[in-house]
């Protein structure tokens, strides 16, 4: 894709010095009693936020969800929305029926947000329904990233734009086009999508061709072919008060980003509604920010796992601090498990995480790699209780240089089906079997070694 263009420019302009930091250390623990839990009408009284975590621990593991949810006040005050419906959405066929479907209904605005937006295929078909809904009258933004979406025409966002879309590129590429917003090391990997503020959808699909097609589609097909269409990726769709929240988060941006065009405003709270069970927490990562949230809050999980710690990732090549609590788990008798790619539009960064399967394997921890088609998902699911789908990857760009958001969902209910989907990455992967890793060839060994250099630049 445009990843590896992206990078190029990113490393030409800017240099390296904005990808030295480290990313956010571990805190302990806080007190859990920091929790704000928001319903549809704006936050709830104590004793209501109290008895809303209290049912999701009545699904099971209560002691492992508190624990967890202790563990993710460490950096701060936490805010929680309850009510929410969560819905997994695996591969692009099924993510975009579900995105087409909330956007045919809208009555009042679509804000979209995606690194990657091309003009053709898939793309394509949205682009033509966002035209549709604006004739109606709806307002439609969208928010693009500049380097992300290069490889796409200019004349298709005027063109959008004419058509009475809000268009909008993040961090331009030329310094001159929007004066004072610059910044080419700095991008917007988020993938939002709210539609009324009542539907959100968040996680790692692009609006892009690759995701014409299931990754199922690529298992009968030669290896050679992994990278084409039919990726491997998951996203989330939000039905709840945590949907305008993901709005809000869009339109933050789009005011930073000085960007032209009416967003709509937001749903009055006595239109809202709390449509289902579940309790969200969304967590934005800005290069800006003291430390990098997301990061803080997959470690502070993991390094307080007990049961299981189960990670599908994209890219992988986070540093020793997160390996190193990958392993003490894995030897104080946690299920650690990971699926990641075998294949990878960018080989630098997938050797990168392979110079780390040594120590991991030793620990005790299971890797399995992804051949039949592109592993492009951001998943984890820890001690059946914690689970989060987002944008962002266990690598440098995404921890210290990247605008990310995930979303984590509490509660055994919704860890059972992030679980299974798991299982069913596992079970079409290839496992590394530690032996065979040893004996691999001094190429391989030489590759892993020069990609464990350059992964603070990656």
């Amino acid at each position: 894709m445009n990843r590896l263009l992206a990078l190029m420019i990113a490393a030409l302009l800017s240099g390296c010095a904005s990808l030295a930091r480290e990313p956010a250390r571990s805190l302990a623990p806080a007190d859990p009693a920091r929790v704000t839990v928001h319903g549809a009408a704006g936050p709830v009284s104590a004793a209501q936020g109290a008895q809303a975590i209290a049912e999701v621990g009545a699904e099971g593991a209560e002691g492992l969800l508190r624990r967890q949810l202790a563990v993710l006040t460490q950096s701060g005050d936490v805010d929680l929305y309850r009510g929410n419906q969560a819905r997994l959405l695996v591969d692009g066929p099924a993510t975009f029926a579900a995105m087409k479907a909330a956007m045919g209904k809208a009555k009042r605005r679509i804000l979209l947000e995606s690194y990657i937006v091309e003009d053709q295929g898939v793309a394509a078909e949205i682009a033509a329904l966002l035209r549709s809904k604006a004739a109606e009258g709806v307002r439609v933004a969208m928010l693009y990233d500049a380097v992300g979406s290069i490889g796409t025409p200019e004349e298709f966002f005027r063109g959008l734009a004419g058509d009475g879309i809000a268009t909008c590129a993040f961090n331009p590429v030329n310094p001159v086009r929007r004066p004072g917003i610059w910044g080419i090391s700095h991008r917007d990997h988020r993938k939002i999508l709210v539609v009324d503020d009542e539907v959100g959808f968040a996680g790692g699909i692009n609006i892009s061709r690759v995701y014409g097609s299931g990754s199922a589609s690529r298992r009968k097909a030669r290896a050679a072919d992994a990278l084409a269409d039919g990726w491997r990726d998951t996203q989330i769709e939000l039905r709840g008060p945590a949907a305008p929240a993901l709005a809000r988060l869009f339109e933050q941006t789009w005011r930073e980003q000085q960007c032209r065009g009416e967003l709509g405003r937001e749903a009055p709270p006595a239109v809202r509604r709390e449509p289902g069970e579940r309790i969200v927490k969304l967590i934005a990562s800005d290069p800006r920010d003291q430390g990098n949230r997301i990061y803080a809050a997959l470690l502070g999980a993991v390094q307080a796992s007990r049961r299981s710690v189960h990670l599908t990732m994209a890219y992988f090549a986070p540093g020793e601090e997160f390996v190193q609590a990958l392993a003490d788990a894995a030897r104080r008798g946690v299920a650690v498990e990971m699926v990641l790619p075998g294949r990878s539009d960018f080989a630098l960064i997938l050797h990168a995480g392979r110079s780390y399967y040594t120590q991991l394997l030793e620990a005790g921890v299971k890797l399995y790699e992804m051949e039949y088609a592109m592993m492009h998902a951001k998943t984890a699911v820890i001690d059946g209780v914690f689970s989060t789908v987002g944008s962002s990857n266990l690598d440098w760009r995404s921890l210290v240089s990247n605008n990310e958001v995930n979303a984590i969902v509490l509660g055994e209910d919704f860890g059972a089906q992030l679980e299974a989907v798991f299982q069913k990455d596992r079970a079409a992967s290839v496992p590394i079997d530690p032996e065979r890793w040893e004996q691999r060839g001094i190429g391989q060994r030489a590759l892993e070694c020069i990609g464990r250099a350059a992964e603070r630049w990656l």
